[in-house]
């Protein structure tokens, strides 16, 4: 039996999310499908964590046990023929036995495209959050500063989730534009549940000129309502996966 850790990029625009569920399409399910296609082997399909409907990947991670002999170089091109377009496997190789995409990822980077545009665009719709307004692009950059390092960010964490400790260490932040794309990519040690979509909310509400308290104040009070709105899934990418 071998594990095999794939990397994967997919557009969730047509998906419930990352997760199996039996009355939706979900990532996981459709390539355990592909998988069973090509080796007629029932396998699960562990991620490195889930996305939410709508929000795509450039590199999520995931493995799964096979007994199938195909050579690991084949499994990429052989899956992609029977995964839909919109869902791709860009690599494989073999791992440890004792390799598990969740519980040994040690961090994550994620990516967020706001398009700042009067006018909506046919091209962006749907991979970025469209904001008409005019945005502070300066002082969103220097506010988004206070968010690296170490430090609870209960106040950036949507309610429904059961996690206790929401203690998480940012290793940097970085926004760019050009043109009318605003792009931000944050890593870290670990994310709450819709954290990168508050970030960006409460970047784009002080961008905004909404909220006037520093982004430290916001940090340190803890609270959710002291937090700018939750951006949209769509404009959200799971970047890269650390181990």
């Amino acid at each position: 039996m071998r594990n095999l850790k794939i990397t994967i990029q997919y557009n969730g625009s047509n998906y419930c999310g990352w997760q199996k569920q039996p009355d939706s399409l979900g990532i996981q399910g459709t390539i355990e499908k592909a998988i069973h296609d090509i080796t007629r082997e029932e396998v699960k399909l562990t991620g490195s964590g889930r996305t939410d409907a709508g929000v795509h990947a450039l590199g999520q991670v995931a493995n799964f046990k096979l007994e199938n002999a195909i050579p690991v170089d084949k499994i990429p091109n052989a899956l992609n023929s029977k995964l839909p377009k919109d869902i791709s496997i860009i690599d494989c190789i073999e791992v440890d036995g004792e390799f598990h995409s969740r519980y040994n990822a040690k961090g994550k980077t994620y990516r967020y495209l706001i398009h700042n545009s009067m006018y909506r665009s046919p091209i962006y719709k749907d991979i970025s959050y469209h904001v008409k307004y005019d945005l502070d692009f300066d002082k969103m950059v220097k506010e988004s500063k206070y968010l690296i390092g170490t430090h609870d960010f209960k106040g950036f964490m949507s309610s429904g989730s059961s996690v206790k400790d929401t203690v998480r260490e940012i290793y940097g932040i970085r926004l760019t534009k050009q043109e009318d794309l605003i792009v931000l990519e944050v890593e870290g040690n670990g994310f709450l549940y819709n954290m990168v979509r508050i970030i960006v909310g409460t970047l784009v509400d002080i961008g905004r000129g909404r909220i006037n308290k520093s982004l430290k104040e916001i940090v340190e009070s803890k609270s959710r309502s002291e937090c700018g709105h939750t951006a949209p899934a769509h404009g959200l990418f799971l970047k890269k996966v650390d181990y």
